[in-house]
């Protein structure tokens, strides 16, 4: 049986951002990051990793190095994760080659942020996709410290919690509640395949695409014929 990381391949951001509308959910795609590299298409589960503003003491109160909440973070991904860290500004950096090596070594599926990222030549050549508002040449030390750890942070203006399906391609990054993850594979497979019906009737008879999109009676009366001709 195919898990629901497997299921959720098949579809796109958009697919996935047309079931959670169906379900009530409108807030789901993130804002701001866009994809710096993309290996293939993203699917996994987020590890959530928040910065806040620098105060020197709360530098101070901080665990410091490898206890720093970052590499906490880190070290609890796995080939499934995505690192979805929410940063203070755009173009506020949230690591660069050294500190990715690691999120490499772990075999990460991919990396989202709504902060910049820095050194694009070595980033390229790691495994995982990254999306990013841009890459940028500032620091992040002195300006942002990393904080919460796998909590419920605002990334690119939607609530990303520990566990949430995070699906990424081309067109964006979305984020998915488990808690509604069978509905909306549900949805989509229906969806995909009335899309499929109205595509190939709208092309052998050509129409304004108004007469069956958005779905309306029409629609279903085509997809309840596809059906019973299917049985």
């Amino acid at each position: 049986m195919l898990s629901e990381i497997d299921k959720l391949k098949k579809y796109s951001s958009q697919n996935v951002v047309d079931a959670m509308t169906v379900l009530g959910w409108d807030q789901s795609m993130l804002e701001g990051p866009r994809p710096l590299i993309l290996k293939e298409k993203m699917v996994g589960t987020a590890i959530t990793l928040g910065f806040v503003f620098y105060r020197q003491d709360l530098l101070d109160d901080l665990p410091k190095g490898v206890n720093s909440p970052e590499y906490q973070a880190f070290e609890l991904c796995t080939e499934d994760s995505v690192l979805v860290a929410s940063s203070v500004g755009p173009w506020e950096s949230i690591g660069g080659d050294i500190k990715f090596l690691r999120l490499f070594q772990k075999n990460i599926e991919g990396l989202v942020t709504d902060g910049s990222i820095r050194d694009s030549d070595s980033i390229g050549k790691y495994n995982f996709s990254v999306y990013a508002h841009s890459y940028t040449s500032k620091q992040g030390p002195g300006i942002m410290l990393p904080y919460y750890v796998n909590q419920p942070i605002n990334c690119g203006g939607v609530l990303v919690k520990p566990g949430d399906y995070i699906i990424g391609d081309n067109d964006g990054v979305v984020v998915l509640p488990k808690s509604i993850a069978n509905q909306s594979i549900e949805i989509m497979e229906e969806r995909e395949q009335i899309e499929k019906l109205v595509k190939k009737e709208l092309t052998k008879n050509p129409a304004s695409p108004g007469k069956y999109y958005p779905f309306n009676d029409l629609t279903y009366k085509l997809y309840e014929e596809f059906k019973k001709k299917k049985k």
